[in-house]
């Protein structure tokens, strides 16, 4: 899979994945009484399980997997095959590149960043479906992607990383140059 990098905004293309029926989000009150005692907020996101993100996967037509981690955390934890990347500190500036046609998941590591993700959509008027930890996904065994990085230098995006035994695994993509005559 083939990765553009523009900016810091990482846009993963796809055709067939992404898609989700008309869902609102669970709301969690806000206990007044919590902020007194210096308890955090709940949060006023749905936060998913996997078996509610597989679901929502079943039904590709009309979902959006929005990643607001950093390319390290991407690289080294591992992601979803298909999401648009933008961080959560970009997000705000970045409004303005993610569709509205779709209901929206959004992805952190354990949910924290991305719960504060989809309130900032859903006040900007966004149909937000949720929030998911990546590692929250797969500690309930759910099965991330690692992407490997292009070379240093490499003027191509990176890939996904072949699978054991395919021919393709430990070898050169690219034909050796040939010298002019």
């Amino acid at each position: 899979m083939s990765l553009r990098i523009v900016s810091s905004l990482v846009i993963f293309v796809f055709t067939s994945f992404v898609g989700v029926g008309a869902q609102s989000p669970a709301v969690a009150p806000t206990s007044p009484g919590a902020q007194a005692r210096g308890q955090a907020p709940a949060p006023n996101f749905k936060k998913l399980t996997r078996a509610e993100l597989d679901a929502l996967l079943q039904n590709p037509a009309g979902l959006l997997i929005l990643d607001v981690r950093r390319p390290d955390e991407l690289q080294t934890i591992g992601g979803f095959p298909v999401y648009l990347s933008i961080q959560s500190s970009q997000l705000a500036n970045s409004i303005g590149f993610i569709p509205k046609d779709r209901a929206i998941v959004t992805v952190s590591n354990h949910a924290a960043r991305a719960g504060r993700a989809a309130e900032l959509l859903e006040k900007n008027g966004f149909k937000v479906a949720g929030g998911i930890g990546a590692q929250d996904y797969e500690a309930e065994g759910g099965t991330l992607v690692k992407i490997v990085p292009p070379p240093p230098g490499s003027r191509s995006g990176g890939t996904a990383a072949p699978p054991a035994g395919s021919s393709l695994a430990g070898s050169s993509a690219t034909a050796p140059a040939q010298s002019a005559q």
